[in-house]
């Protein structure tokens, strides 16, 4: 630990990269399991090039059969596709560990302003001779909070699923509650909270200097205030996954550069035009237009 914390900027990358890498092989493995239960189609809007890609290389002739005969990727479709009334114990830490699995993919890149600002400051510290925290335990307190929102995120989900509004693929079944996530993650893209979340999200410098502290209780404080600075600006955006289907790849990795584009910018257009964009998908879906089947 005393030698990472002499480089504080390359710790910082390391960690972001080798987490983040995880976090999507992990998706990744869940999704394949879901789609070889059903299809990729099934998983939401833009899943069905998967389908087409397989079926051109040939995968779902071959090695989808093969994978399937695999007892423990069995086990494993059995309980993703498990309906909220048959939940075991299992099932729960499975999609707990799923959105937590989302949160590390999508938004730590998004915190790409807080760890850079925090090694740059860390950087001139350990220059002077000052005593340096590991940025492993800033991002350790801002990935808390996103652990919360996944023990959340899980229990709405089993909420929507028991009353028959999610599918047992993580697809929203209905069309009213997918216009009502899409309209209204697209109307807080133009709330004052939103805007004054982005802004600590994008510029931390402020935030971090005016709290600098060279003792890793406060260090993993400082991640909690900024994960629940993250988590202000970002909810809803995280919560359109509901409308695309929870295990939607595709949209994972599109909300993933939105979100890290917008705080990388924090420009207050950048966020209205998100918000344009889902108001009018919200209001092609009440025309009766659908993504599904891309």
């Amino acid at each position: 630990m005393a030698t990472a914390s002499a480089n504080p900027r390359r710790v910082a990358w390391v960690m972001l990269t080798v987490m983040v890498v995880i976090a999507w092989a992990y998706i990744a493995v869940l999704a394949m399991a879901i789609g070889l239960g059903a299809t990729f189609g099934s998983l939401g809007p833009g899943m069905a090039v998967l389908d087409r890609f397989s079926a051109w290389a040939g995968l779902d002739a071959v090695a989808f059969p093969l994978l399937a005969s695999s007892p423990w990727l069995s086990r494993l479709v059995a309980a993703c596709t498990a309906s909220a009334a048959d939940w075991s114990g299992e099932t729960v830490v499975l999609h707990v560990t799923m959105w937590l699995a989302m949160g590390i993919a999508m938004m730590l890149p998004t915190a790409t302003p807080m760890l850079r600002t925090y090694a740059e400051i860390a950087d001139t510290a350990a220059e002077k001779g000052r005593r340096v925290v590991s940025p492993v335990v800033l991002a350790l307190g801002y990935l808390t909070i996103w652990s919360t929102f996944a023990v959340f995120a899980t229990g709405l989900e089993w909420v929507l699923g028991y009353i028959g509004a999610v599918s047992t693929t993580g697809a929203i079944a209905t069309t009213g509650l997918s216009i009502a996530v899409l309209a209204g993650a697209g109307i807080y893209q133009f709330t004052n909270q939103k805007a004054a979340c982005l802004i600590k999200c994008s510029n931390p410098f402020p935030f971090l200097f005016a709290n600098w502290t060279e003792r890793a209780g406060g260090v993993f404080r400082l991640g909690l205030r900024e994960g629940l600075h993250c988590l202000a600006c970002c909810w809803a955006l995280m919560l359109v996954m509901f409308a695309v289907g929870t295990m939607n790849i595709v949209w994972i990795a599109i909300l993933t550069v939105v979100m890290t584009v917008e705080k990388l910018l924090g420009a207050r257009w950048f966020s209205r035009a998100i918000g344009v964009v889902l108001l009018a998908w919200a209001a092609a879906a009440i025309a009766g237009l659908s993504l599904d089947g891309l």
